[in-house]
């Protein structure tokens, strides 16, 4: 089994300094295997916002897999977004814009899907989909696939956000791979499952979850949250740990099998206390 800390939309530049000293207390605690961030982790991409999130980073529990986000991308700066795009994300987060970590039990791939030419909206490639075929062809059987991207592949109708661009090529790609999770942020939202509701299905084969925003002060009707993920070879548990009171603690829980190929899930949400 792996513990895997997926958070999303950190947003340094208009976030909150204590939520940021008890998530990384929190996370250290929980000692996961892996920590994914799912971009946006700064507001405006300003050096001195890019330079926090380093030194917050810096803190985490390693190994660190970390994708940029659409607000990762200069906005007002012209020059930067269309030439730079994401220089500044490169000198203080990552020269690594497609990161890969695997073990003997899980395999992960991050894609950067944030374009200059879009302020929200992202987008995955015809070459990033390709990438998703390759580079799980060559991780071994058994193991474990996991894909990370800060635009959600799947969202539903009701939460009023469209999915990735070409997520319907992205998702034959990772249906042909064998990805069984998809870890995705953006919409400062916790959704763990197959969403009911929304316009593009994988028929129950892949797992999605979407983090919230982890120390953000824009909220959007929850409070700052993370995902606490345990994977097994065919069965997640998903515990959002939401930010209540001065400290993280257990809102939801769900527990998904993978049976005959598809995800079910083995229980209702239950609302615990830590």
């Amino acid at each position: 089994m792996r513990t895997i800390a997926h958070l999303s939309d950190l947003h340094f530049g208009r976030h909150d300094e204590t939520t940021a000293e008890r998530l990384l207390a929190d996370i250290s605690g929980a000692q996961p295997d892996l920590t994914v961030i799912t971009g946006d982790l700064t507001q405006r991409a300003r050096h001195r916002q890019f330079a926090a999130a380093r030194a917050f980073l810096e803190k985490l529990p390693r190994p660190v897999v970390a994708i940029p986000g659409n607000h990762d991308v200069p906005l007002y700066d012209i020059v930067e977004r269309f030439l730079g795009r994401l220089a500044r994300y490169r000198r203080y987060i990552s020269a690594e814009l497609q990161p890969f970590f695997t073990d003997d039990e899980i395999a992960l791939l991050g894609l950067n899907t944030a374009r200059s030419a879009t302020f929200a909206n992202g987008r995955i490639s015809h070459r990033q989909s390709a990438a998703i075929k390759t580079v799980f062809s060559e991780v071994p059987a058994g193991r474990f696939r996991i894909l990370a991207i800060h635009h959600p592949l799947v969202v539903p109708v009701a939460a009023n956000s469209a999915p990735v661009g070409r997520a319907a090529l992205a998702l034959e790609a990772i249906t042909e791979a064998g990805v069984r999770l998809v870890l995705s942020g953006h919409s400062h939202r916790a959704l763990s499952g197959d969403p009911a509701g929304s316009d593009l299905l994988a028929k129950g084969s892949i797992l999605f979850v979407h983090a919230g925003t982890a120390i953000s002060t824009r909220l959007r009707g929850e409070p700052n949250s993370y995902n606490l993920l345990r994977v097994e070879p065919a069965a997640v548990t998903c515990t959002v740990r939401a930010f209540a009171g001065n400290n993280f603690s257990n809102a939801e829980t769900a527990h998904y099998t993978l049976l005959g190929g598809r995800w079910t899930r083995r229980q209702p949400v239950s609302l615990e206390k830590s």
